[in-house]
């Protein structure tokens, strides 16, 4: 098991940060961030918690800090639809439904679906039963032959956004489930195009007997305490062409 120091000095090499930009951040001295990655200093829960926030570690890795440092969890996980969340919950659920007639979605660190609007429905109408017992993933209902993917034009282009995507949200903050889906699912090909490119791209679906052309947005919860809430991701769908949004409104 590792040390609360060591944990750190991994995000923190991880964030490509030395020990004096940590320091500065954290407004602490250099030489007691040395102290406590080395483990010569015992951090009270609160210098975790403060070393954690500049590192922008995630709120279930700051309770393995805390634990690591011999005390107890500070961050709660409770599921959406429980009562505590549920003016959270109602949020996300006003969200999706204010974006209507364009299609929207809530999804946790495993790209599990946890919530969606109505404008996704007649999409989902011709995707593969199979692929749509819970939980259902958006990444294999976007990506297997059996679900969406049998509707999107650009696919290679498609595939290589959420190459990207996935691939920055490891860097951020491994996961062994995602990583296991990237290397299932995404894992790039010989003809597969770069997918480190931050460019917005359209996604061409074939829909209704017209090619739509959307283009999505994350939102995210801005000040989360519950773990669950720290990482839900709404992804909403714009039309991109005066058609498209034609279709959705009419």
């Amino acid at each position: 098991m590792h040390t609360v120091g060591e944990l750190l000095r991994e995000w923190r090499h991880r964030r490509r940060l030395s020990q004096l930009d940590l320091a500065i951040a954290a407004d602490v001295s250099a030489r007691h961030v040395s102290l406590v990655e080395t483990g010569r200093s015992n951090p009270s829960a609160d210098m975790v918690l403060r070393l954690a926030d500049q590192l922008d570690v995630p709120l279930r890795d700051r309770n393995r800090l805390l634990l690591a440092a011999g005390f107890a969890p500070r961050y709660a996980e409770r599921p959406l639809d429980d009562t505590a969340l549920s003016a959270a919950r109602n949020a996300v659920e006003r969200v999706l439904r204010a974006h209507e007639p364009y299609p929207a979605l809530a999804f946790d660190r495993r790209w599990d679906i946890v919530m969606t609007n109505g404008a996704l429905e007649p999409f989902l109408a011709e995707v593969d039963p199979d692929l749509l017992r819970p939980p259902v993933n958006l990444l294999r209902l976007g990506l297997d032959p059996r679900g969406l993917a049998r509707l999107v034009v650009n696919m290679a282009d498609v595939r290589a956004v959420f190459r990207s995507r996935i691939r920055r949200q490891l860097a951020a903050a491994p996961d062994p489930g995602l990583a296991a889906l990237y290397e299932e699912l995404l894992e790039p090909g010989p003809d597969d195009p770069p997918s480190d490119s931050d460019v917005v791209i359209q996604m061409i679906v074939r829909h209704g007997g017209r090619e739509l052309r959307l283009f999505s947005t994350i939102t995210t919860f801005g000040t989360p305490q519950d773990i669950t809430l720290d990482e839900v991701a709404i992804e909403s769908y714009y039309p991109a062409d005066a058609e498209t949004a034609a279709y959705f409104e009419r």
